[in-house]
């Protein structure tokens, strides 16, 4: 498949590193620095020049392009490129935007502005938080199978029950697979003995109802039912997010510093309960309790600010903090600082339209860390090797840094176990390290 990619940023360069290998891929950027790096760090071919620029598409070969996908952090640009392409051809094509009303639009027209997927970078991340504040300690959370089957990123909090049990001992949910340990010297795939420790991050990959449970396990002193929170700032993905968490009954509180856009979505937001005011104001978050609640979500302008937030939301008391990073390269740092979760905007548009560009029996797709590791849902055929084998014979033609996670069968969750005998149109959800994914495309 031909894949033209426009916008070489963190999007694009993402999307370009996980197609390169399977597809002739086509990256445009008006940045020469970008284009020369991606020239020698990936199978790529590059292009100094305007998405939107029909010559420039013809440079690239839009007439024999199977995909346009265009990444840029400009909307309008991005669905500009998308109908210039069509003009040429009939590729499809795919738009990144962040405003929420162009996908209102897009999603009302059936298909607007010679766009074929949307993707909104606000509401996904928004959603990103919604699924992660509801459960304890999570830092990041996917969803699988149509929601039968949950991915989970935690960190071992210092005083969780958790630490110092082996994986025997912590895992005792009958629809729970904890597939692995991330630690600074490498990824883990744990045996019943391994030892959590304080600080581990780890990967679970389970049914809905196991996958609470066993964050509730891991940190006993947070409730996610019932949740006090706090939104800090009025951005899009601010407003997004309360009304994700409206829709599931909760009415949190928004801070917004200007009293015109707090007018606003106190008219949009019948549930969220909304404050003008600095949120660094310390008299002010202590008069309104603000330390009381369980989250603080920081989702400001900028990513300094958010940290900021984060940071004296947990100094005055709040038990948990929720930052919306936009750079990358920061994403560490902020949980280093004890940050709850990090949350890039960027990572999740990523994910998303990789997902859709998945073919043949690959369904689904989850970048985790960075991509020092992904989880992957794939349909079995009747030439995988996991065909009507049980897992312990079939084990031994994947590479060993790979962990078979969940299995559905016609919408019903089946916990993989040694004796379990996979069949053709089983949906299997795998964790697999990143130099194994080549090996797991080829064999299951």
């Amino acid at each position: 498949m031909r894949v033209i990619i426009v916008g070489a940023g963190q999007v694009g360069s993402s999307i370009a590193e996980s197609l390169d290998d399977d597809h002739e891929v086509v990256v445009i950027d008006t940045d020469d620095n970008r284009v020369e790096s991606l020239t020698y760090s990936l199978d790529v071919l590059a292009i100094e020049g305007n998405g939107t620029s029909l010559s420039t598409l013809r440079e690239a070969g839009v007439e024999q392009a199977d995909m346009v996908i265009a990444s840029t952090d400009d909307d309008e640009t991005n669905i500009v490129t998308c109908a210039t392409a069509k003009t040429a051809s009939d590729p499809f094509t795919i738009a990144r935007v962040r405003s929420t009303n162009y996908l209102a639009t897009w999603e009302e027209a059936g298909g607007a502005f010679g766009v074929d997927f949307m993707v909104s970078t606000n509401l996904l991340a928004a959603e990103t938080i919604a699924r992660v504040i509801g459960l304890p300690a999570a830092q990041n959370v996917d969803v699988f199978a149509e929601g039968s089957v949950l991915l989970a990123e935690f960190c071992i909090p210092e005083n969780s029950p958790v630490a110092g049990q082996t994986v025997a001992e912590a895992d005792h949910f009958t629809e729970l697979t904890l597939a692995a340990v991330l630690r600074e010297e490498g990824v883990l795939i744990p045996e019943g003995e391994t030892e959590l420790e304080a600080g581990d991050e780890i990967i679970v990959i389970g049914s809905p109802e196991s996958t609470r449970a066993f964050a509730a396990d891991l940190a006993p002193d947070r409730d996610s039912d019932g949740q006090d929170v706090v939104i800090i700032g009025g951005s899009e993905i601010a407003v997004q997010t309360a009304q994700l968490l409206e829709e599931r009954g909760l009415y949190p509180r928004l801070i917004e510093r200007d009293e015109g856009r707090a007018r606003e979505l106190a008219e949009a937001l019948p549930h969220t309960t909304v404050m003008s005011s600095d949120a660094t104001d310390r008299e002010f978050l202590a008069r309104e309790h603000v330390g009381d609640a369980d989250v603080a979500i920081a989702a400001l302008g900028s990513d300094e600010k958010n940290l900021l937030a984060s940071l004296l939301a947990t100094r005055v008391g709040v038990s948990r903090t929720v930052a919306v990073v936009e750079s990358a390269e920061y994403t560490d740092l902020f949980e280093a600082v004890g940050v709850g979760a990090a949350i890039n905007p960027r990572d999740a548009t990523a994910e998303e339209i990789i997902r859709f560009t998945l073919d043949g029996h690959m369904e689904n797709i989850a970048i985790i860390d960075h991509d020092r590791a992904e989880v992957l849902e794939i349909e079995i055929g009747p030439d995988s090797s996991l065909a009507d084998r049980p897992i312990s014979e079939s084990a031994a033609d994947l590479p060993a840094q790979v962990t078979v996670g969940a299995i559905t069968r016609d919408g019903e969750f089946i916990t993989p176990r040694g004796d379990t005998v996979v069949e053709v149109g089983d949906h299997v959800v795998v964790f697999a390290q990143t130099d194994a994914i080549d090996a797991v495309a080829r064999r299951v």
